[in-house]
Parts: structure tokens; C-alpha cells; sequence
């Protein structure tokens, strides 16, 4: 009865995770799903502590005290501009924690099938690694330490502990490969073998996917971290599902199947979103982390760019009956989504229709700019993706652009030389006037300088975002209309 009752939780919280992607597929639904999925999670954990392997619970109770003390002040210190940090860690922690619980069922395993071995061979069979089991033992610590490496990578790239530039070296490819295969090699002879083969070869694989886990993430650019984030999240995914076949746990089998998949599919929409490969963004060595104003066309460094004044500005949006904004990830740094806010708030008073142009990659992880948009209580039906909105830049009087870079460079459409030629980006040149909120000059994480700053009808207004909008709030609201 009691595991009757385990499998019939496990099977309601498999339905809520389901309905939790669900919802996650739309900005009005995401927080139900969310709900959903943290109400599904909960009856897992809880159906799991049921378990008749489960006869102490001291080290249990503690671990939960103290892993929800670190995650909430974890979650409450950093900000919303951090969150593709966050994540990274969250799933770093989760690749060690599927490492470690495959080791130890490991060692669990080959201790039993030994102790079985010397009593009658009827045992032995019972107690003994079978092919399966292996297989999946050696998946699970091999995909869990490199994802638990892979994402500290990651979470130094973005908090910029290590370089955002590639790191590339002669041959790197080659000795990736190589490692994977040997490892692939290495699984077969143990799940032939099974407690034939010795011990070291299964932590000669662990240790392995430690060192893989840093290797592959070294040549990737800061620019491409958000899909490498995706991608171990599918790797932790199938690492868990892995967990659920060693361990016999069918919660586990299906919350890691649809973990591996979802990220799986995240990271080529990402991918996509960018008009790049997957194999261009793991072996490709794009992007530098940004940073660093680049040389300047011959052309463009002798017209420079037009700097104008908050009151420019305001001039041109008072002026304006169609305005659309473009938040980037300068945005997010400076916490502006309110001050976007009150400045739209205050022109659509005035009669001006403002809209919202959202890039699937904007602020580096997607969703990002609709979560930051829904914080400040902008309405769902106010933002559009690219495909909606893009044609209708050539019909607009004004576009403000909120700290956003690459995905507003016209280059990606005519320079086949540039690293992001073919990435989907904004028709934003095509308005009538465009005022660029930008701290400086400064590049994005392409690495490459945008044309866009340097057309005609471009408007430079720099300094932190955050001040410049209530600036030109003030000045707009104060026009005596």
C-alpha cells in the first residue's frame, strides 16, 4: 500500500511538472507554472521521505535546514541582473549532487554484489551490478561532474572571476574528443565487465568529466553563456534521469527526461534566436565578453556619433505619436524597468502609443526582459517579440533603446565579416529617430561596435540608464501637457 501511494504522488507531481513547462511557454502563465512546479517538487520530496529505505532522518532534516538557508540568501542577495549567475550555480550544485549519489550507490552496489559473492552464487546474482544499472551509474557521474564544472565555468565567465574571452589553444577539439571517447570506452569495458572490471575506471571517468567540464567551457565566449547554461541543464537533466534508472526511482526518470529535453530545446531556440549552430557556439570560440570600444570603420570614426542632451530627447518624444522601446541587458544592470515605466506611462498620456520590442536573447537568458517588464507591472499585451514587431520600426516616430547592443546592430544584416552577421536583429535603423540610452561607448559581448550609433538619425544620450529615463520623465511630464 505504502508504495502504491509513493508512485501515485510521484505520478501527480510528474503532471505538475508537465503543466509547469506549460505555463513557463507564456510571459501571462509563467507564474502559475511556476507555482505548479514548486507544488509538484514538494510532493515528490515528500512522497520520497516514505520510502521504507529511508530509517534515519537526522542527516535528512539537516541538510533541508541548511540548504534552504543558503538557497534563500542565495536568492534574496542577488539581484535580478545576476539571475543567469544564479542558474548557473543552481545547476553546478546539482551536477555534484547527482555525482556524488551515483558514487555512492556505486560503492553501495560493488559492496553488496562482494559480500553476496562470498556467501552462495544465488545471492551473487541478486546483489550484483547488473548492465543496465552500470550504464547508468556511469552516465550519471560522468554527466554530473561535468556539468558541475561546466557551470562554475560558466558562472565565473558571467560574473567575470574568468576572462569572457576565448581561451583557445592547438588541438583543444581534438583532446575533447578524445577524452569523450575515452571515457565511452571505458563505460563499455564496465558494463561488459560489470565487478569484473576494476574500481579506478569508473572514478577515471568521473575525474574525467571534472577536467571536461572546464576544458569545453574554457574556449567558449562570454557571448555564447547563456546557450552553454541551457545546454548543462540538459546535461544535469540527463544526469538525473540516469539517477532515476540506477536507483529504480521513476520520479527521477521522468523529471530528469523532461529537464534534459526542455534544455535541449531551450538551447537550440537559443541558438536559433542567434543564427548559430550548436556546434558553432561549442567549437566556435564567438565572443569576447565585451567590454572594449572596437575600431570603427573608416567612415564611421570620421563622422563620430551624435551626442545629444536629455532635453534632445524629450524634445523628440513629445514630438512622437508612435514610440517602441528596446530594453537590453544595460537595463537590467541599472534596475530601469520602472523608470521605463513612468516615462511610457507618462507619454501615453499625452496620446503616444509605446510598445515593447523583446529579443528572444535580450539581457542574456530568454524571458529575461519580460521578467524584469512584469516587475514593474507593464502590461503582457504591451510586448511583442521580434517577428511581431519588426516591420513595424519603418512606421515608428521614435525608439528608445534601453542599453541594449548587438540585438539592435544593423551589422548583423550587411557585414558578412562580423562575428554576428545572420543573427535576427531589430529593424531599429529604420525609424524616424532612434535615442540610444548607453552608459559609454563600450561595445556588447560580440565584441563588435554597432553602425547604429553612428547613422544619421541616431541620438547618443549617455550615462546610466536608470537617471536618463527619470530625467527625461521629468522633462516630458513637465511639458504642460
Amino acid at each position: 500500500m505504502r508504495e502504491s501511494l509513493i508512485n501515485l504522488a510521484y505520478l501527480v507531481a510528474s503532471v505538475l511538472f508537465i503543466l509547469c513547462l506549460r505555463g513557463l511557454s507564456s510571459p501571462e502563465q509563467g507564474r502559475r507554472g511556476i507555482l505548479l512546479g514548486e507544488l509538484g517538487m514538494l510532493i515528490a520530496v515528500v512522497a520520497t521521505l516514505f520510502k521504507a529505505e529511508i530509517v534515519s532522518f537526522e542527516w535528512i532534516i539537516a541538510g533541508a535546514i541548511l540548504g534552504s538557508l543558503i538557497g534563500t540568501a542565495i536568492s534574496l542577495k542577488i539581484p535580478m541582473t545576476q539571475m543567469p549567475e544564479r542558474i548557473a550555480l543552481s545547476h553546478a550544485f546539482g551536477g555534484l549532487a547527482t555525482s556524488l549519489v551515483g558514487i555512492a550507490e556505486f560503492h553501495r552496489m560493488r559492496d553488496m554484489a562482494d559480500a553476496a559473492a562470498t556467501v552462495v552464487a544465488v545471492a551473487a546474482s541478486e546483489h550484483a551490478l547488473n548492465r543496465l544499472t552500470m550504464g547508468s551509474l556511469g552516465f550519471e557521474v560522468f554527466l554530473g561532474s561535468l556539468t558541475f564544472t561546466g557551470s562554475l565555468m560558466a558562472f565565473g565567465k558571467l560574473q567575470g572571476f574568468i576572462t569572457g574571452a576565448p581561451v583557445t589553444w592547438k588541438g583543444q577539439n581534438v583532446m575533447n574528443f578524445a577524452a569523450f571517447a575515452g571515457v565511452i570506452g571505458l563505460l563499455v569495458y564496465q558494463v561488459i565487465f560489470l565487478t569484473a572490471a576494476p574500481q579506478w575506471m569508473f572514478f577515471t571517468m568521473c575525474a574525467v568529466g571534472f577536467s571536461l567540464g572546464v576544458l569545453a567551457v574554457l574556449p567558449i565566449g562570454g557571448a555564447d553563456m547563456p546557450v552553454v547554461i541551457s545546454l548543462l541543464n540538459s546535461y544535469a537533466g540527463l544526469a538525473a534521469c540516469a539517477t532515476g534508472f540506477a536507483l529504480r526511482s521513476n520520479i527521477l526518470i521522468i523529471s530528469g527526461a523532461l529537464d534534459g529535453s526542455s534544455g535541449l530545446l531551450l538551447s537550440i531556440l537559443m541558438s536559433k534566436a542567434m543564427n548559430r549552430s550548436f556546434a558553432n557556439v561549442l567549437f566556435g570560440a564567438f565572443g569576447t565578453g565585451g567590454g572594449a570600444a572596437a575600431a570603427l570603420p573608416v567612415g564611421q570614426a570620421a563622422k563620430g556619433y551624435n551626442e545629444a542632451t536629455v532635453e534632445d530627447a524629450a524634445a523628440v518624444l513629445t514630438a512622437s505619436q508612435s514610440v517602441i522601446v528596446v530594453p537590453g541587458y544595460g537595463m537590467a544592470v541599472s534596475q530601469a524597468q520602472h523608470a521605463v515605466r513612468d516615462l511610457a506611462t507618462a507619454l501615453e498620456k499625452r496620446g503616444t502609443e509605446v510598445k515593447y520590442a523583446i529579443h528572444p536573447v535580450a539581457g542574456r537568458m530568454p524571458g529575461h526582459m519580460n521578467v524584469l517588464l512584469a516587475e514593474a507591472n507593464i502590461s503582457y499585451d504591451a510586448l511583442f517579440d521580434l517577428e511581431m514587431i519588426n516591420d513595424d520600426f519603418a512606421r515608428t516616430d521614435a525608439v528608445i533603446v534601453v542599453g541594449a547592443n548587438d540585438v539592435v546592430n544593423p551589422g548583423a544584416k550587411t557585414d558578412a565579416a562580423s562575428p554576428i552577421f545572420g543573427m535576427p536583429v531589430f529593424n531599429v535603423e529604420q525609424a524616424r529617430s532612434v535615442i540610444v540610452l548607453k552608459r559609454s561607448m563600450n561595445t556588447g559581448f560580440s565584441g563588435v561596435d554597432n553602425e547604429l550609433f553612428y547613422m544619421p538619425n541616431t541620438m547618443m544620450v549617455l550615462g546610466d540608464a536608470k537617471k536618463t529615463l527619470i530625467s527625461l520623465f521629468g522633462a516630458v511630464k513637465g511639458d504642460g501637457h
